[in-house]
């Protein structure tokens, strides 16, 4: 007989000094079975609220039972336009404690209750929304529960006076190690980047999301405490192997290449809730299938704009779709194959929703200098070996080089906005620019190490082990230059940080030495908004700051300027443009196709816009947006001036 707990949760929210803002009621049930169906009975089983009436079993029934005034585990927060997001994960509450969560400020040197909800379960999360938030200032904040237990951080100011904004990229926190982070974290603590983004797989306990979870906040606790954090989820995030979403429809095994989610929407919507409510409101909040939320949003940090996108919830499923040329439906291993066999009209990758969020995004600048896209996973497959290296694969379509078509959709959509791509998920770190139509005429993306690698590992390794065609590329690194990717995308390998050893035990067996290479570690990305200088770092997770550059993997640092996220060559330039105000919006149409060239923010009060083919554009320009002056039929002017009133 199932036992149900209901409860009725009335939240308050307030804004700044504790004035009421608005009231909403919301009732939840706990019961023995959160998660529905016979998949559902099997997950969380160490967080569940009756798991008090049990023994603990294993390493993390052992670990969610802390000490009463530890139960506030950590919190991570993000602010934007004047809303700031908090979520608080605690570790699970006993029956006869209060499911009442706190949020105090410190105002003047004093502790200020600003808000308090009840937690959410499953997960044992707490939501704090503050509207009217003054982004100007530091503010010390603390997480309470009870009369103990609390969690403290700082709210950081937007540093948009910032000449330089760093972002340190991490993803696949492996658990075959439970051990702290410490090795990255006191050099993340050093280097104090402005953002930390973490791309996925922050879990790789399927079954027990709640428990590591918790456990990836106690290993970073000291380093997300004090700045904003961007967290997404990845396959392993939600059980699975690997995820193709195909718009939140119900998948037939846990392995997921038919399409969809294998359990149950609950636990898919637990997992994201924990990790992304405190990201910006999403850009559509329409649920897909089974009524899976989606997040998909973008976030602002001193004049970066990062568009976060889920590039799993979209995506198509290959088995049943294509033929399958390998020992799986999702890796292929026939030499020779047509490409076009496996890149169908009617396959999806992002889907017309996020790429028309993409759209939208780059034609916003508003308070922006820079762009940049985060997601799970690399838009090519920059890998040759996979697990071992026994295991050649030529194509893993797992990576969003799969479909190609809407591979090239996504860049084409970032290459407008000259944006950045950063993502990980790949147990392999690599710089690539891609290549759409011809070789590097696309954006620079950067796959981060893995933080621990001895989950599943990968090698960049050509088979003739040859350096690609084209301009060389200035490293000490031998496999550089343009390939053809499995799928036959064209990449330029710039940089890649393979571990040292052949197999994945024997990686696991070393994970603690220092002096070995596994590949594993961070990265870190500067954003230089007056140069526009772009710089990728690739850090072992056992690096020595003292040492410089030199610390970093062979082939870090790479620098380029956001400029070059666009490789076309121009056949030709419109007519100088010349503003009555510095540093506008430019926009470029193709009246033949319709299609926007570019959106960008130029520098200084005057530009003149490159074109790649002959014939006739529209212009656009405006301070923050495309919108405030417009010129149709314009063509080649090399030796002419438009002056530009806004």
């Amino acid at each position: 007989m199932k036992n149900t707990l209901k409860i009725l949760i009335l939240t308050l929210s307030f804004s700044w000094g504790c004035t009421q803002n608005t009231q909403r009621n919301e009732r939840v049930e706990y019961t023995t079975d959160p998660f529905p169906g016979e998949a559902g009975k099997t997950l969380d089983s160490h967080t569940r609220w009756d798991m008090w009436d049990k023994p603990a079993e294993g390493f993390l029934g052992e670990f969610v039972r802390v000490p009463r005034d530890e139960v506030v585990g950590f919190a991570l927060y993000t602010h934007q336009n004047g809303k700031l997001k908090i979520t608080a994960q605690l570790y699970p509450l006993k029956p006869e404690e209060s499911r009442e969560v706190r949020l105090e400020m410190k105002k003047n040197d004093q502790w200020e209750q600003v808000q308090k909800v009840d937690v959410v379960y499953p997960g044992w999360s707490a939501h704090f929304e503050i509207e009217d938030w003054d982004d100007s200032n530091d503010v010390p904040y603390r997480v309470l529960h009870g009369q103990e237990a609390s969690f403290e951080g700082l709210i950081r100011k937007n540093p948009k006076d910032k000449k330089e904004i760093v972002v340190a990229s991490l993803s696949c926190n492996s658990n075959q190690n439970r051990e702290n982070r410490n090795a990255i974290v006191s050099k993340l603590k050093e280097q104090n980047p402005d953002l930390l983004f973490f791309a996925g797989d922050q879990s790789y306990d399927h079954k027990e999301h709640t428990a590591g979870w918790l456990l990836w906040g106690k290993q970073f606790k000291e380093v997300i405490r004090d700045r904003p954090v961007v967290t997404i989820p990845d396959d392993h995030d939600v059980g699975q192997g690997n995820v193709w979403g195909e718009s939140g429809k119900k998948a037939d095994s846990p392995a997921g290449d038919t399409g969809g989610y294998f359990y149950p929407a609950e636990y898919v919507n637990m997992v994201q809730r924990c990790q992304t409510s405190h990201l910006p409101d999403p850009a559509d909040p329409t649920t897909v299938d089974q009524g899976i939320t989606v997040y998909y949003t973008s976030l602002n940090v001193g004049g970066v704009d990062f568009a976060i996108v889920e590039d799993r919830k979209f995506k198509s499923g290959p088995a049943g779709k294509i033929p399958q040329m390998g020992p799986r439906p999702d890796h292929i291993t026939e030499e020779g194959y047509d490409p076009a066999k496996v890149d169908l009209p009617s396959l999806t990758l992002l889907g017309d929703r996020q790429l028309n969020f993409l759209n939208e995004w780059g034609q916003d600048w508003t308070d922006t200098e820079m762009k940049a896209v985060l997601s799970q996973t690399a838009f090519c497959g920059a890998v040759h070996f996979h697990g071992s290296m026994d295991n050649r694969l030529l194509a893993d379509l797992d990576c969003n080089g799969w479909p190609q078509t809407g591979r090239d959709n996504a860049l084409k959509a970032m290459r407008r906005a000259f944006a950045t791509h950063l993502c990980g998920d790949q147990h392999l770190s690599v710089v690539v620019k891609h290549g759409i139509d011809e070789f590097r005429d696309g954006p620079f993306a950067f796959t981060n190490p893995a933080i621990v690698n001895t989950y599943y590992g990968r090698w960049w390794w050509p088979k003739d082990e040859k350096a690609g065609a084209g301009a060389p590329i200035n490293t000490e690194l031998p496999w550089t230059g343009d390939y053809l990717d499995g799928l036959y995308n064209k990449i330029t390998m710039y940089a890649y940080a393979n571990p040292d050893f052949s197999t994945v035990k024997a990686m696991r067996d070393t994970l603690k030495r220092s002096e070995v290479n596994l590949g594993d570690g961070y990265g870190l990305i500067r954003f230089n908004k007056e140069s526009r200088e772009v710089t990728f770092e690739a850090w072992p997770r056992f690096a020595d700051l003292s040492q410089g550059d030199a610390g970093q993997y062979p082939g870090w640092p790479i620098k380029f300027n956001m400029e070059e996220n666009d490789g076309r060559k121009p056949v030709g330039y419109l007519p100088t443009l010349q503003f009555n105000k510095t540093n506008p919006v430019v926009q470029v149409i193709s009246e033949e196709t319709g299609e926007v060239l570019y959106t960008v923010r130029v520098q200084g009060e005057s530009f003149q816009p490159p074109v790649y083919a002959q014939g006739k554009y529209t212009v656009n320009v405006g301070e923050n947006k495309p919108d405030g002056w417009s010129k149709k039929q314009v063509t080649f002017g090399e030796d002419q001036i438009m002056e530009v009133s806004l």
